[in-house]
């Protein structure tokens, strides 16, 4: 089939563009955003994606506020050219590749709409390409690439109407293609054991108000890591400063280290130590994040026992959740059995809640379902070793808040020299 972009010199096969390279049912093409306020009280997701062998798109938004989070879910048949993103009332438009693109929902029965605008802060960042499988079959081949930014518009649910200025919303986009497991999943022959079917996944975008932050680790069911991403990026005021798709200017990170400490009995994180080192000079860059809320990830398809990613629904289909949460008990109402209690852990697993983690008014989003708020003490000092001498601070407000809670003034991340007795 035939698509616009294939009137472009750009072909890397005999194919036309819209032709998958595999055949294999779950490839797919996905948008992911999240969108936070830095005063910490609001966290949005917002996800879509078409799945060129299944023969449909789906769509998903979801708002975490004043202890309630409200969602929307829609899915269709996907026909005509796979460039026109829509899913009934839905649809996103790129205004410039690599800088900016509308989030649209037109009223619709389920009196959930918005119209939302990203635009990059920084450059974007391309992740390595993530295998996983077993032995001999990846059921994970994709790649990725991240981009921090701003957030304007407004999202109006339930009558209530919220406006996003973008000094103040700040967010990522994520967007990735290749084959992930689907709704369904695949139930011939003999299953798995479970260690190979777990593994550990760490992402985490930073809002800073003069720096952003990109770190990402994948690592097996044995702590091997898999790949790993860091880097420590410029932003810019305006689409126009911006340098280009990706940015020069970038500093790049190696040596990725982290803790994490559960609830009690729990697979629910509610702190977590990360650091990393630069690669042009040996800096140690460390991060303490704290648990503020959580926003459940089912919001926008992820496990969803009725609406995962890929689920057939009919022609076009859409939905309304509302979950209300008392001291992290789940009160839902709607037509659905809502986002699901279940086990969480800090990686893709039982439950992919988003785990939101915060630098100050940094928002820190992580499959694993906590919001974090992250303070400056004593950061990874303990566990690392040595003292901290000829540690330097950087000063400022951590911007964007990844998930929600009031946030206090933060500083920016604690960065030590190579020659420091607790560098590693």
């Amino acid at each position: 089939m035939l698509s616009k972009f294939d009137d472009y010199p750009i072909h890397p096969t005999p194919d036309p563009l819209a032709t998958p390279a595999s055949s294999d049912k779950d490839v797919y093409e996905r948008y992911w955003f999240n969108c936070y306020s830095t005063a910490g009280d609001m966290y949005l997701g917002i996800g879509t994606a078409h799945y060129p062998h299944l023969g449909l798109r789906d769509c998903g938004i979801s708002i975490a506020i004043d202890g309630v989070q409200h969602a929307f879910h829609a899915s269709c048949r996907a026909e005509g050219d796979p460039a026109d993103q829509q899913v009934g009332p839905f649809r996103i438009e790129i205004l410039e590749p690599m800088r900016s693109c509308r989030i649209v929902l037109e009223e619709n029965e389920t009196d959930f709409s918005c119209d939302l605008t990203f635009e990059g802060r920084t450059g974007n960042v391309e992740e390595p390409r993530h295998y996983w499988g077993g032995d001999i079959r990846r059921i994970m081949d994709t790649t990725r690439f991240t981009q921090l930014g701003r957030w304007s518009g407004w999202i109006q649910f339930d009558g209530r109407r919220i406006e996003f200025d973008p000094a103040t919303t700040r967010g990522t986009k994520d967007r990735s293609w290749g084959i992930r497991p689907l709704d369904g999943g695949d139930r011939r022959g003999a299953p798995a054991p479970p260690a190979r079917n777990s593994m550990f996944f760490l992402w985490a975008p930073l809002n800073f108000d003069d720096i952003c932050v990109h770190y990402q680790l994948f690592e097996d069911s044995l702590g091997r890591p898999l790949s790993s991403v860091g880097a420590l990026l410029p932003t810019y005021d305006t689409l126009e400063d911006l340098p280009g798709i990706e940015d020069p200017a970038a500093r790049h990170m190696r040596s990725h280290e982290h803790r994490l400490q559960f609830e009690d009995g729990s697979r629910m994180a509610h702190t977590a130590d990360m650091s990393f080192v630069a690669v042009d000079d040996g800096t140690l860059h460390e991060f303490h994040l704290e648990k503020i809320f959580t926003f459940r990830m089912k919001g926008i398809g992820y496990q969803h026992p009725e609406r995962g990613h890929g689920a057939w629904k009919g022609d076009l289909a859409m939905a309304r959740q509302v979950e209300v949460r008392v001291a992290e008990q789940l009160l839902v109402a709607g037509p659905h059995t809502g986002f699901g209690v279940g086990d969480t852990h800090a990686g893709m697993g039982t439950d992919e809640g988003e785990q939101v983690r915060q630098r100050g008014r940094v928002a820190v989003p992580v499959p694993a379902t906590i919001v974090v708020h992250a303070s400056d003490g004593e950061g990874l000092g303990g566990w690392l070793g040595g003292g901290g001498q000829g540690r330097q601070q950087h000063r400022g407000e951590g911007a964007g808040a990844n998930h929600r809670g009031p946030l206090t003034t933060a500083k920016r991340p604690r960065v030590r020299s190579p020659d420091s007795p607790s560098a590693m």
